[in-house]
C-alpha cells in the first residue's frame, strides 16, 4: 500500500474545503454519501473566532491496539514518526494489553517507570489507560477478572502519574438468576422497567460507587466511561445520571461514533458534557450512513465487516470519512472552546481503512484542522 506522505503538499485550506472529498470513495454511492452527511448534519452555528494563540493545542494520540501485531519499540516508532505527541494505553479487558504487561508493571514500580521512559525518549506521553470490561457481569469470574484488572490499573496509573483510566460501565444480567447480560434500553413492557431498576439499584450504582472511592483514594479521579451500546451508559443522559449517583470521579470518553447514529449534534454533546464537568477524554473515531439502507432498516443495522457493507446502515470511518473535515473542525472547535483538558485519541475501526492506514489518515485529517484552527 503506498504511504500517505506522498499527499502531504496538498494546502491545508484546500483540503478543508473538499470536506465531502474524504468520505469512503471505495463504497458505492461515495458521492451520494458525502451529499447526505452534508445535507443531514448542517454545521452548528459557531460563535466569533478566538484569535490564533488564545486556544489550547490540543495533543493527537492513538489507542494503542491498533498496533496489536507488532512490539511496543515497533509502534514507538510507528508514532513517532506520524508526530503524534501522545497514547492511550489498553491494560487489559476487551483492548487487551499488547504494549502493557500489567502485573508485572504494578509489582514493580522501576519495571513501570522504565517502560514510561521508553515513550518518553521517543517525545510521547502516556495520557490515559484503559480497561475496557465489564466489571459487573452476571458471570462472577468474568466479573471479577476485570475488577482485578481496573483495580491494578489504578495503582499502575497511580505509580505513573497517569490521571485518565478509560473503560465501560458494564452491564449486569436484568434479574439475579441471568448468566448474561441484558441491555435494556426502552421501559416498557414493564417488567423491562423493574429490570432496569434493578440494574442500577442492585448492581451498576453500588459497584461503582465502590470502585470511585478505591480510585480516589490512589489519587485517581477521572474514570472516563465510553457512552457505548450494550453497557448502561451509552449516551450523555446515561452517563449523567451514573455520575450523579456516584460522584465526580465519572465523566466521559466521547467517542462521537457511537453518538452520530444515535442521532447526537456532536458540538452539542461536547459543551453539554463539558457545562457538567464530565468532559475527560475524546476517541477520535467517525461514523459514515448509507441512506439507502437507513431509510429501509434504521439506524440499528450496524455493519463490522466489509462483508456486511452492503446491506448495513452504517459503520465505523477514520476521522473524516464519515463526515467531512468542516464537521470535524467545528468539534475541534467546541473541544477548545471549551477549554477541555484532555487528548484526541484516534481509535481506528475501519474495515476498509483498517490498521495502521485509518491511523494515518485520521491523523492527517486531525492534525491539519487543529493547525488551522491555531493559526499555525
Amino acid at each position: 500500500m503506498k504511504k500517505i506522505r506522498k499527499g502531504l503538499a496538498v494546502d491545508r485550506r484546500q483540503f478543508l474545503a473538499a470536506s465531502s472529498g474524504l468520505l469512503a470513495t471505495a463504497l458505492p454511492g461515495a458521492a451520494k454519501l458525502a451529499d447526505a452527511a452534508d445535507s443531514a448534519n448542517p454545521l452548528p452555528k459557531q460563535p466569533a473566532a478566538k484569535p490564533p494563540g488564545s486556544m489550547r493545542k490540543i495533543p493527537i494520540g492513538v489507542f494503542d491496539p491498533v498496533y496489536k501485531d507488532i512490539s511496543l519499540d515497533a509502534m514507538l516508532d510507528k508514532v513517532s514518526a506520524l508526530g503524534l505527541e501522545v497514547m492511550e494505553i489498553g491494560t487489559g479487558g476487551y483492548p487487551e494489553n499488547h504494549h502493557c504487561a500489567l502485573d508485572d508493571l504494578v509489582a514493580d514500580r522501576s519495571k513501570a517507570k522504565a517502560w514510561q521512559k521508553k515513550f518518553e525518549d521517543r517525545g510521547i506521553r502516556v495520557a490515559t489507560l484503559s480497561c475496557h470490561g465489564n466489571p459487573i457481569h452476571p458471570d462472577a469470574k468474568h466479573a471479577q477478572k476485570d475488577i482485578d484488572t481496573f483495580r491494578k490499573t489504578v495503582l499502575l496509573a497511580e505509580m505513573l502519574d497517569v490521571k485518565v483510566i478509560v473503560g465501560f460501565s458494564g452491564c449486569p444480567g436484568g434479574t439475579p438468576q441471568d448468566t448474561q447480560p441484558n441491555w435494556i434500553t426502552y421501559r416498557w413492557p414493564a417488567e423491562y422497567a423493574q429490570m432496569q431498576d434493578w440494574q442500577w439499584k442492585e448492581k451498576v450504582i453500588p459497584y461503582w460507587k465502590e470502585a470511585a472511592k478505591y480510585a480516589r483514594e490512589h489519587g485517581i479521579k477521572r474514570l472516563a466511561f465510553e457512552m457505548h451500546p450494550n453497557f448502561v451508559v451509552y449516551n450523555p443522559r446515561t452517563l449523567i445520571k451514573l455520575r450523579e449517583a456516584v460522584g465526580e470521579e465519572i465523566g466521559a470518553n466521547n467517542d462521537l461514533s457511537h453518538l452520530f447514529w444515535q442521532g447526537c449534534d456532536p458540538v452539542e454533546v461536547i459543551h453539554f458534557l463539558a457545562k457538567q464537568g464530565a468532559l475527560f477524554h475524546a476517541h477520535m473515531k467517525d461514523t459514515v450512513f448509507f441512506p439507502e439502507n437507513v431509510n429501509k432498516y434504521g439506524v440499528l443495522n450496524f455493519a463490522f465487516a466489509t462483508n456486511e457493507l452492503d446491506s448495513a446502515s452504517e459503520t465505523f470511518r477514520a476521522v473524516g470519512y464519515g463526515h467531512g473535515a468542516g464537521l470535524w473542525k467545528s468539534i475541534i472547535k467546541a473541544y477548545m472552546d471549551v477549554g477541555y483538558e484532555g487528548i484526541l485519541s484516534i481509535e481506528n475501526e475501519d474495515p476498509i481503512l483498517a490498521g495502521e492506514v485509518g491511523v494515518e489518515r485520521a491523523a492527517y485529517v486531525l492534525k491539519n484542522v487543529r493547525n488551522e484552527l491555531l493559526g499555525t
